[in-house]
């Protein structure tokens, strides 16, 4: 998942630690989403949206192609 949480922090002038202390998470975390290695719970994804006064969607940039695609039983091929 991509994020826009790196530009929004730098804005502010926030290091990653400043960042997590708000947020209640490690900085290491705060790496992790930064770089894409880890994608936030539903909760501290809106916990960050609220911080930076955002909607979920300008924070957090999902990319459907990065993730498996289910099948629907009507995509489904017989045979």
């Amino acid at each position: 998942m991509k994020t826009r949480l790196r530009v929004l922090r730098a804005e502010l002038e926030w290091t990653q630690a400043d960042l997590a202390e708000r947020l209640g998470v490690s900085r290491q975390t705060i790496n992790a989403i930064e770089t894409g290695k880890y994608d936030p719970s539903l909760p501290l994804a809106f916990k960050v949206a609220r911080l930076f006064g955002k909607k979920v969607e300008e924070v957090f940039l999902y990319n459907e192609d990065e993730t498996q695609r289910d099948v629907s039983p009507h995509e489904e091929q017989s045979g």
